[in-house]
């Protein structure tokens, strides 16, 4: 097998018909299937733009009679494999009917399959709850190029060369160049002996050139929350996540809520700073993090988005907080910004682009507008509620015809922070309590134990959020508190029920029940701080149904990390949402998270994002002179007046059980 055979024209142009799309061609025998999918429209996965190196153009020839098409097609309608071809096609498995693109030449009619991995834009499954597809169109590409020696009477430089190569075989045209990429640039073409490949933002600038062929094109998603961080390494060719990796966010440290850490900036001089510091270490750790466990450095990452509440945003973009702190609440700027990873001090590859996504306005930020983009109420004929369940609570509502937005401030109570025996979501915490409505007797599961500690004894070290909401709903339930919070008049002489100064507590783990012997117990205070964040949310949610016109929604999505774990049943008992069919409540997961991961994956969904941030109506709900009387009334278990049929139905059920 030598060179690919080149066909005299012989009167007529062979039809070549690409699926799945449909598209059909006419081509002069001898024309490669890039070029004729290129005559069309056809994107087909090409790093090296048909000099046969990458391998990235696998296609399927199909065979047989096609009526449709009124032709017949035929392995033997293109040019024979070479022995260069099969070499690349062996490297992921051959099925028979398999050629590359650009070394195939059409002879006659044919027609070709391009299977999903050799597509540009791939669909691909963006979460495991809602199995939401996307197309993939990243934000950077790569482009692999040979350069020879230049003529000795050609003066023109490296880089002109270069870009003349990658217009004429990509058609990128008009690009610059990094400083940093560009001081690579001599380096890379003298290791790779003339062959580079380039990394190319927005098919404007090159990011990165590294000598000889590359195709691993790596970018990063994160979700900052106020709490905690998680970041989401992807493989931005092919679309699936490589690597997670989650810490607890360290600016707590200098404050618990965002308020905090609004006042630290403003009462030390190096206040914004500092913040800003410690974010851009939780960003390079989750970098570092995510790419070393899968071998790799963090300087192959080529491009970030960023994702967090608007008061995170602003430290991690160094930008003074100082006016969320105070009505109007008005941020330094709303809109989508992209950065160089070096101005922020971060360490990735050092021509990375950071894309952080806009703002809705106040204190509804970038992960709200990722959680839009995940969840699309502005598609959805019935009306949502989406609660981004966290220290700061964030909620959507609406549908396709109007979507409202506000910022709820529920506190740490719901992450296990501010509760007598609270944890972070950790081996050894509570996460699942049950409470006997007959004998007020508990059992309980722990994180990292897969049985109940009525079936073995459990090494009990706290109590997590998903935990206390289930712990403070079961006393509800049980009778043990009132429909106020307090503790009922019932709990005296009760073995589990005891004073505590003048209010009650209830042992829900005694010494004897654990193996590190500590004692857990629900106080009063850790039912108000509970009572204090639901509270929040609810009256939230009810005052954008009331701008919304509406008394009742259609479905809850319940949104956040917290989210994913939390009984929907037990939220309900409480009141955290309003009353809706528990079949009608939905746990989604870090959905700020999935939305940054389809910024990162899609960058028209960038577009969309800003389109968001500036159509759904925020509202200053703390500004709201009815959230004082809203926020009592949500106080009460599950609601001081508003009606929660299903709350009465599951009580009636418990109540037959027993």
């Amino acid at each position: 097998m030598g060179k690919p055979i080149m066909v005299e024209a012989n009167g007529y142009d062979a039809l070549v018909v690409f699926q799945p799309s449909g598209r059909r061609t006419r081509v002069p025998p001898g024309t490669t299937l890039l070029d004729a999918a290129r005559q069309v429209g056809v994107e087909i996965e090409s790093i090296c733009g048909g000099d046969m190196v990458c391998g990235k153009c696998r296609v399927l020839v199909e065979e047989g009679r096609f009526g449709e098409e009124g032709i017949t097609s035929d392995m033997g309608h293109l040019s024979p494999v070479t022995e260069r071809e099969m070499r690349l096609l062996r490297r992921g498995g051959t099925p028979v009917n398999a050629r590359l693109a650009c070394a195939a030449r059409v002879l006659d009619d044919v027609v070709i399959t391009i299977p999903p991995e050799s597509r540009v834009h791939k669909q691909v499954v963006i979460k495991a709850a809602g199995k939401r597809q996307i197309v993939t169109d990243p934000a950077v590409r790569l482009a692999y190029i040979h350069l020879p020696e230049a003529e000795l009477e050609d003066n023109t430089s490296l880089w002109d060369r270069a870009r003349q190569a990658l217009a004429s075989r990509f058609g990128y045209s008009g690009l610059t160049i990094d400083t940093m990429a560009l001081r690579e640039l001599p380096k890379a073409w003298a290791k790779g002996h003339g062959g580079m490949t380039f990394t190319i933002w927005q098919e404007r600038e090159v990011l990165r050139v590294q000598s000889g062929f590359r195709d691993r094109l790596l970018g990063l998603a994160v979700d900052m929350g106020t709490t905690t961080v998680a970041g989401y390494l992807c493989d931005l060719n092919a679309g699936e996540v490589l690597a997670v990796y989650g810490l607890m966010n360290p600016q707590v440290a200098y404050g618990e809520d965002l308020m905090s850490r609004i006042s630290y900036t403003n009462t030390h001089p190096d206040g914004l700073e500092k913040l800003h510091r410690v974010a851009v270490d939780a960003l390079t750790e989750v970098a570092s993090e995510t790419a070393g466990s899968i071998g790799r450095s963090p300087e192959e990452i080529v491009e970030v988005v960023l994702v967090g509440n608007s008061v995170i945003h602003h430290l991690a973009l160094e930008l003074d907080p100082h006016s969320l702190g105070e009505a109007p609440f008005a941020p330094v700027t709303k809109d989508a910004a992209d950065l160089k990873a070096r101005d922020l001090g971060l360490n990735v590859s050092p021509g990375a682009n950071v894309h952080v996504l806009p703002l809705e306005g106040g204190h509804v930020g970038a992960d709200n507008v990722a959680v839009a983009l995940a969840e699309a109420p502005h598609q959805q004929s019935e009306i949502m509620l989406i609660l981004d369940v966290g220290t700061n609570g964030e909620i959507l509502l609406g549908n396709r015809d109007r979507v409202l937005s506000a910022s709820s401030p529920t506190g740490p109570a719901f992450e296990g922070a501010q509760i007598t025996h609270g944890m972070r979501a950790a081996p050894g915490a509570v996460e699942r309590v049950r409470i006997g409505d007959a004998t007020w007797e508990p059992r309980f599961k722990v994180i990292g134990e897969d049985v109940w500690s009525n079936q073995k004894m459990l090494p009990v070290q706290g109590i997590c959020g998903s935990g206390i909401i289930e712990a403070v709903a079961e006393l509800f339930a049980a009778g043990i508190l009132r429909s106020d919070g307090r503790f009922s008049a019932d709990c005296k002489g009760h073995p589990r029920c005891r004073k505590n100064g003048r209010t009650w507590e209830y042992v829900l783990v005694r010494e004897d029940e654990n193996t590190l012997g500590q004692e857990i117990v629900i106080t009063q205070a850790d039912v108000r701080a509970i009572q204090l964040a639901k509270a929040a949310m609810y009256a939230g949610a009810k005052l954008l149904m009331n701008r919304l016109g509406v008394h009742r929604v259609d479905k809850v999505v319940l949104a956040g990390a917290f989210g994913t774990v939390i009984s929907k049943e037990h939220a309900l008992l409480l009141g955290l949402f309003p009353d809706v069919p528990p079949g009608r409540v939905y746990s989604v997961g870090n959905a700020a998270g999935d939305g940054a991961r389809i910024a990162l994956l899609n960058r028209q969904k960038r577009l969309e994002a800003q389109e968001l941030a500036r159509w759904i109506e925020y509202v200053e709900i703390a500004l709201d002179p009815l959230f004082q009387d809203e926020f009592v009334a949500a106080m009460h278990f599950p609601h001081m007046r508003d009606p929660f049929p299903h709350v009465e139905e599951i009580l009636l059920a418990r109540r037959r059980e027993n």
